[in-house]
C-alpha cells in the first residue's frame, strides 16, 4: 500500500486520509470500473469518500463497495436541495441508493447564492431538516460546500450562524492569486482552526476550462495532466496541515495524486515559488472562477 499521509478530520474524531476518494468520478462508470477505481482508492489508503445526490450514478456505483466496506470509510454525501422537505427527501434518497442506514457527513451543497442562503436558514429550511437527520441518526455531521470566488466569504456567514463540522472550497495558486479570495480564504482557515472544523478542498489540479473539444472530457474543467506537475499541486495542498484533498473527478489521475500524496508523506515539503510559477506559465494555468463569466460552472 503506498503510503497516504492522515489527520483528524476536524471535531468528528475520523483519522481521515489527507487525499479525499471525490466520488464524482463515478458518476458515469459502468460498475466494474467503478469496482476498479475504489479498490484502487482503498489499495492506497483512502479511507474518506465525499459523494454527492447529483453526481451522475455515482451513489448507485459506490453501493456494491459499502455493502463489503461500510465501516472501512468515512462516507460524505451532499444535496442541492434548500427546502427541509425536499433535503430531507435528498437524503434519504442517497441513503437508499447507497444501501446504507446513515450517512457520516451531509453536505449543503454549493451554498453561495443569497437567495438560496436566506432559503436553508431559515425555518423550514434545509438545514433544520438536516439538524433534524442528524438527531434521528441518519447522518452524524453536517457541512457546507461551494466553489466560486465569493464562496470563503459565503463559509464564514454560514459558519457565524450554525456550528458546520466541515467546509469546502477551491485550494491551488492559481485561485490564491486573487487577492480577495486568498485574504477570505486565510480568514476562514484562522476560524476553521480555532473552532476545529475540517478544511476541505478542491480543483489541487486544475489547470483551467476546456478550450479544446477534441477529446474527451471526464471533468468539467481540464485537469493537469503532467506528472511532476500534478506532483507540485499535492504538495501545494498538502504542506498546509489543515487541509484535505478531494480528488478530481477524472478518474484517470487518481493514481498520479495518491503517489504524490506518497511522495510528500515520505518527505514533506512545498514547492517553490519559482516552481508554482514556471507550471503557470508552462501549462497555461488560470483560475477556473475570476469573479464574472467564470463564476458558475
Amino acid at each position: 500500500m503506498a503510503d497516504m499521509p492522515f489527520s483528524p478530520f476536524g471535531s468528528t474524531s475520523h483519522l481521515s486520509s489527507r487525499v479525499i476518494f471525490g466520488a464524482a468520478a463515478l458518476g458515469s462508470m459502468n460498475q466494474d470500473r467503478a469496482d476498479e477505481t475504489l479498490r484502487m482508492a482503498l489499495d492506497a489508503g483512502v479511507n474518506h469518500i465525499d459523494t454527492a445526490a447529483d453526481y451522475g450514478d455515482s451513489e448507485l456505483r459506490l453501493a456494491p463497495f459499502l455493502a463489503e466496506n461500510r465501516s472501512r470509510v468515512f462516507l460524505a454525501t451532499k444535496t442541492g436541495d434548500r427546502s427541509g422537505p425536499e433535503a430531507r427527501a435528498s437524503l434519504e434518497r442517497s441513503l437508499e441508493r447507497m444501501g446504507v442506514e446513515q450517512v457520516d457527513l451531509i453536505q449543503l451543497h454549493n451554498l453561495v447564492e443569497e437567495d438560496e442562503w436566506q432559503t436553508a436558514f431559515a425555518a423550514g429550511g434545509a438545514l433544520e431538516a438536516l439538524v433534524a437527520a442528524r438527531d434521528e441518526g441518519l447522518c452524524r455531521f453536517i457541512g457546507v460546500t461551494g466553489h466560486g470566488t465569493r464562496i470563503c466569504a459565503m463559509h464564514l456567514r454560514s459558519l457565524a450562524e450554525f456550528p458546520f463540522d466541515s467546509v469546502l472550497f477551491p485550494y491551488n495558486s492559481s485561485m490564491l492569486s486573487i487577492d480577495q479570495y486568498r485574504s477570505d480564504c486565510e480568514q476562514l482557515r484562522a476560524l476553521c482552526a480555532d473552532r476545529n472544523v475540517a478544511v476541505q478542498t478542491i480543483k489541487s489540479i486544475a489547470r483551467r476550462r476546456w478550450t479544446d473539444d477534441s477529446e474527451p472530457h471526464y471533468s468539467w474543467y481540464e485537469p493537469l495532466t503532467d506528472p511532476a506537475a500534478i506532483e507540485r499541486a499535492v504538495r501545494f495542498v498538502l504542506d498546509e496541515e489543515d487541509l484535505f484533498l478531494n480528488t478530481t473527478s477524472d478518474a484517470r489521475l487518481h493514481r498520479l495524486v495518491y503517489d504524490a500524496a506518497g511522495s510528500w508523506a515520505r518527505n514533506p515539503g512545498a514547492p517553490t515559488s519559482e516552481e508554482l510559477a514556471a507550471d503557470t506559465d508552462d501549462f497555461g494555468i488560470i483560475p477556473l472562477f475570476d469573479g464574472r463569466e467564470l463564476e458558475v460552472i
